[in-house]
């Protein structure tokens, strides 16, 4: 075998092994919060999960809004080692009333900062805890979150609804999480606990089918690479 089919067969096999890794990596690249459901008043804590997205730039500042008409009273985060963390506090448009209380201004942005070399990398998934309270008596609240890149790039994490190619994170309050992709199917049942049950377990079961896909796709593919790698030595030899 000479030096030009063993690189052509290096090529195929790594081909098949990269396509083996990479496509169960990129199914589920999106900046979440869990856990993603609470209850009104309670104080909760919450880990904001943001995965690098680019091969070639590294993450270096995390922003999460936080609504003006949904305020929390209380925002603190955890330190996250390389990691600077600024809270932006501002006046509200207009007074909300939170738990007894008339509140005027509220934390309306939390802003991490890489320090040098701290950077979120390609393959990398960063977590920023949060803890807010009391959680208003509404819906659901949206947390816009913005990523900025090294390169310049920035990712807006801001769309309503599940389809959204780049949909914000969402902490349920009283709503029932979306269980679909389709932005309108929300859990119906009367009982609230045994909805959020039925919507892990959906999700649960979900996930492990896509990765399942995932994984068994991927593993075609890398058999695919090994196989073309076969069929190049094979006719070298005979040749």
């Amino acid at each position: 075998m000479n030096k030009h089919t063993t690189t052509k067969a290096s090529i195929a096999v790594g081909a098949g092994a990269l396509l083996a890794i990479a496509l169960p990596l990129s199914a589920s690249a999106h900046v979440t919060i869990t856990p993603y459901t609470t209850e009104p008043g309670s104080y909760a804590l919450i880990t904001v999960k943001v995965p690098n997205e680019s091969a070639t730039a590294s993450t270096k500042i995390v922003e999460v809004d936080i609504p003006t008409n949904s305020p929390f009273a209380s925002v603190s985060y955890v330190p996250v080692a390389g990691w600077d963390v600024a809270l932006v506090t501002e006046q509200l448009p207009k007074p909300v009333k939170l738990d007894g209380n008339e509140l005027k201004e509220a934390v309306t942005k939390v802003i991490w900062t890489a320090q040098p070399g701290h950077e979120i990398r390609d393959g990398e998934l960063q977590l920023f805890p949060l803890s807010v309270g009391p959680v208003p008596d509404t819906g659901k609240i949206l947390l816009p979150t913005t990523q900025t890149y090294t390169d310049g790039t920035v990712v807006a994490w801001s769309d309503s609804g599940t389809q959204a190619d780049h949909p914000a994170p969402v902490l349920y309050v009283t709503d029932a999480p979306v269980v679909s992709h389709d932005a309108d199917a929300e859990v119906t049942s009367a009982s609230q606990d045994e909805s959020l049950r039925s919507t892990d377990a959906a999700s649960a079961s979900s996930s492990d089918a896509v990765a399942r896909g995932l994984g068994i796709g991927g593993l075609v593919l890398g058999a695919i690479g090994v196989a073309l790698a076969v069929v190049i030595m094979r006719r070298t030899a005979a040749s």
